[in-house]
């Protein structure tokens, strides 16, 4: 027999522990079916009679079952029971059939709520009242139903979060033994839920879809806009690539290909972007992929599923055989006399036998719809969500069904799209024929749309690439139906030698006229910031640090070796400057930087690699989830050395956002591993980390779908000079010059540094003033000449050493001075003399000489206090002169008072 949905999950199925349990069952719930079953009669706490609606909302229900036995004998083709909180009760249905011809048998309910017991119950279907079982007999259809009162305590243990929780995860297991043989004949599983999930495709599918569909058209409108190329392509390169909407997507859908056991949450906020990954359920594709298929469907279980059909013994534990059968009651009050759980358990069983109210079995005619239906082949047991199987369980399409789903989807995908270029195209030149829109207008995509087909085309198979690739693969993992896998095989080889051909081509079109050079060099690590604030980790290359804006202190080096490419021909355009190129290989080059043209054939084999580790590893959890963190760990690092996009918006979406919510969940991820054996709570506590972070990673797609669709305008408007609205006209000024300034790729120049003063590079201490000639004269002694002295120093007169200055000598203070020249200034001499030259002043000045001769210094400080530094210069001692050598350098001619020359000393 196979019941479909049993309600009671986390505590609710404890109500089916509890809530079979009739001692103390009292008066809590009395139940009265009203004459047109439309509505029940209820008594509230404070004895006040209650109408409650007959097709009301339970608080905890089953939905879907299937069968975990195999070779089950008896065909449960409805099974459902539900768990009403507001008059206290349990609903039960159940409807077969069996070609057994006469079998009594035991009846065996196991209810469990986040990988924990929470209900166990055999009992005899005689005693329960279940007549159509007693004996099971082929020619009776299997049919009961029943309702259950419970009391307040029998559901106590049920916590209130419980019935509001999303996704509550609970299973509900059916078994069935024949008496005869004491063996199984028939196992059922059913999940169970309160009703509140993360799962809403048609609301967030078809709001994520319209999204999808602006970014798409804001992208073909700047690809169309414009008949200079590279110009065209600049401002496309700035619009959100449609490439990145989808990584995104397939990114979030497709971690649910690891085989790991997956908390109920996660298929479920997954199945939201299903469609991204071409998971659209289609009754007339699934009945035309089955037909294709056969009975060949695969094994579930390769990729970590418990499949529907199969057998599944150790499900929910297992079971004991001596647990089911007991030889009587005495026996077993004796066995389990020590323990008071086995001894209520006994009594929960014998009583619940004989308390099943009769009603009829409801529908979804009688307005009742809180039921399942019995799984299709090929999908795992309802409330098994474990690997690739249990998030497409979600979609309702088996494993085995995938790699066709995908791939029509897919095909439909690049039809829609070609069509839907060449019908924009027709759509213009019917404008313009009926002339309502200019003749020029979008003239040079009507003269080329079929190269812009093209290129959609293949542009589309750029974005597919991953998806088909692991669809593939994991085809051939699962070794399904020997048709299937041939086509599988088909497409890989045309994807694969297809697509990374075309990049290589790609690739050697530009660089057949060249040479490569592999040098040394070394990668710095480098303290940086991230949204301006963030702490960060940069990398550069130390030959290229010269690149940088602002200097950065390096936190450590790696020796690393750099590719460097030179070209034969000089005069060759730039990449992006080259029409010929872009016109055939824009749909991978066009998007990225001018000196990371290259990068969408790093781009094409890192997917491969992914999608390799994603199917080939299918059923080797750890394989594919470290991995996987090894390959995604590589790539971060990789593309954030690159940033390869032109483009500031992509490059903080793919580089950091993407990149690190790929490592995180993957970290997060290897939790779920069987052999870890974590608690499922806690699972479910994890798995609501990763909806958080792949939650706010699609946030921040949607909102760059926005911020590229405004940018997009504002680039095919870029000929109008009335720009509306006009308060974005300067936000249109500055992106435009972001244009500018980003698609040329070169090293930003950095700023002059203003020139600081200079300070002095010496400090004079002292001044050695070297005498001149009249310095050594007797003539030239003037006290105003203390003035000129440069270098502090002792006083005239005064002995080296000596501590003070010579009194004696004070007189030559210029503070007494009697001349009136300015102060620096110096007298020069008034004459010369024929003293001068026969010696005759000689004898005269001979004590003034000789004091000058001696070396003695000039007073150097001013007697009068003032602030003013003095200053002092030391005479050089030299030999005394002979009368005849010096007597034409120490005299000046003057003449007297009468006219006539005449000699005088310079002191007259």
């Amino acid at each position: 027999m196979a019941f479909s949905r049993f309600a009671l999950a986390c505590g609710g199925l404890a109500v089916l522990v509890q809530l079979l349990s009739l001692v103390g069952i009292t008066s809590a719930a009395n139940v009265a079916v009203y004459k047109n079953d439309k509505y029940v009669e209820t008594t509230s706490n404070d004895g006040k009679s209650l109408w409650l609606r007959d097709t009301r909302k339970p608080s905890l229900y089953t939905q879907n079952f299937g069968d975990c036995d195999g070779n089950s004998l008896i065909n449960v083709t409805r099974f459902d029971a539900a768990y009403y909180q507001d008059n206290m009760t349990v609903l039960f249905h159940l409807e077969g059939n069996t070609n057994v011809a006469n079998e009594s048998l035991m009846l065996y309910i196991g209810v469990y709520a986040y990988g924990e017991a929470r209900f166990d119950l055999t009992f005899n279907p005689c005693n329960a009242q279940i007549y159509s079982l007693c004996p099971m007999n082929r020619s009776v259809p299997i049919e009961a139903n029943g309702i259950i009162p419970v009391s307040q305590s029998d559901v106590a243990g049920i916590p209130a979060i419980a019935l509001s929780i999303p996704d509550f995860e609970g299973q509900a297991i059916l078994r069935i033994f024949a008496n005869s043989t004491q063996t199984q004949v028939g196992c059922y599983s059913a999940v169970v839920t309160n009703g509140a999930t993360f799962s809403h495709p048609y609301a967030v599918g078809s709001a994520l879809g319209g999204f999808t569909i602006l970014a798409i058209a804001a992208s073909f409108a700047t690809a169309i806009y414009g008949s200079h190329i590279p110009t065209t392509r600049t401002h496309y390169a700035h619009s959100l690539s449609v490439l990145v909407v989808f990584s995104v997507f397939h990114h979030i859908f497709y971690t649910g290909a690891l085989s790991v056991n997956w908390p109920s949450v996660l298929p479920a906020f997954w199945s939201n972007f299903a469609w991204t990954g071409g998971m659209i359920y289609s009754e007339s594709m699934q009945n035309s992929i089955n037909q294709l298929i056969g009975s060949n469907r695969g094994n579930t279980s390769i990729v970590g599923a418990a499949g529907s059909g199969s057998a599944a013994e150790g499900l929910g534990g297992g079971y004991q055989i001596s647990q089911i059968y007991k030889r009587s009651f005495q026996q077993l009050f004796r066995r389990d006399a020590n323990s008071l759980t086995g001894y209520l358990a006994s009594l929960r069983s014998a009583q619940a036998e004989e308390f099943l109210a009769k009603r009829t079995l409801a529908n979804t005619t009688d307005g009742y719809s809180w039921y399942g239906v019995p799984t299709k082949p090929g999908l795992p047991l309802p409330g098994n969500f474990s690997g690739f199987a249990g998030t497409l369980a979600e979609e309702n399409i088996p494993a085995s069904n995938a790699f066709m789903t995908g791939f029509l989807w897919f095909l439909i995908l690049v039809v829609v799209v070609s069509v839907c270029v060449a019908a924009f195209k027709w759509i213009l030149e019917a404008l313009v024929k009926y002339k309502k829109i200019n003749e020029t207008r979008l003239a040079y995509f009507r003269g080329h749309w079929i190269g812009y087909t093209k290129a959609a085309a293949l542009r589309t198979a750029v974005i597919g690439f991953f998806m088909i690739v692991y669809l593939a693969v994991f085809q051939f993992t699962y070794k399904g139906s020997a048709g299937v896998t041939a086509i599988a095989a088909l497409v890989f080889l045309i994807f694969f030698v297809g697509m990374l051909g075309a990049a290589a081509y790609a690739c050697y079109y530009r660089l057949r006229w060249g040479h490569y050079e592999v040098k040394t060099d070394r990668m710095l690590i480098e303290r940086s910031k991230t949204l301006g604030f963030l702490p960060w980790i940069g990398f550069s290359i130390e030959s290229r640090r010269s690149e940088k804006s602002r200097p950065r202190s390096s936190i450590a080096s790696v020796p690393c070796w750099v590719v460097h490419y030179h070209y034969e021909d000089t005069q060759r355009v730039e990449v992006h400057q080259d029409e010929e190129y872009i016109k055939k290989f824009g749909w991978l080059s066009a998007r990225f930087r001018r000196t990371r043209w290259w990068f969408f054939a790093l781009w094409l084999t890192y997917e491969f690699v992914r999608a390799c580790f994603y199917g080939g590893a299918a059923g080797h959890a750890m394989t594919q989830v470290f991995g996987l963190m090894i390959v995604e760990f590589i790539a971060l690092i990789t593309i954030i050395i690159l940033r390869p996009f032109e483009g500031a918006r992509l490059n903080a979406l793919m580089v950091y956002l993407l990149g690190f919510s790929k490592v995180a969940t993957l970290a997060l991820s290897a939790a779920f591993d069987t052999r870890f054996n974590l608690a499922r709570i806690n699972t479910t506590v994890i798995g609501v980390v990763i909806i958080v972070i792949q939650g706010i990673l699609a946030i921040f797609t949607l909102i760059a779908i926005v911020i590229g669709a405004i940018s997009s305008y504002m680039s095919v408007t870029r000929d109008r000079e009335v720009f509306r609205p006009r308060k974005w006209e300067p936000y249109r000024e500055r992106y435009f010059a972001h244009l500018e300034k980003t698609a040329p790729d070169v090293p930003p120049v950095r700023p002059p540094t203003p020139e600081q003063p200079k300070e002095p590079y010496f400090r004079v201490a002292s001044v050695r003033r070297e005498p001149k000639i009249e310095d050594n004269d007797p003539d030239n002694i003037n006290p105003s000449s203390s003035r000129t002295s440069v270098a502090p120093g002792p006083a005239l007169g005064s002995r080296v050493g000596s501590g003070r200055p010579s009194r004696a000598n004070s007189l030559w203070s210029p503070a007494i001075s009697n001349t009136n020249l300015p102060y620096g200034a110096r007298a020069h001499r008034t004459s010369w003399s024929t003293k001068d030259f026969n010696g005759g002043n000689e004898v005269q000045h001979s004590n003034l000489g000789s004091q000058l001769l001696s070396g003695d210094r000039m007073p150097s400080k001013p007697s009068d206090g003032s602030p003013r530094q003095s200053y002092q210069f030391e005479r050089m001692r030299t030999p005394v002169r002979s009368p005849d050598s010096a007597a034409s350098l120490d005299v000046r001619k003057s003449r007297n008072d009468k006219g006539k020359e005449r000699e005088a000393p310079l002191d007259e």
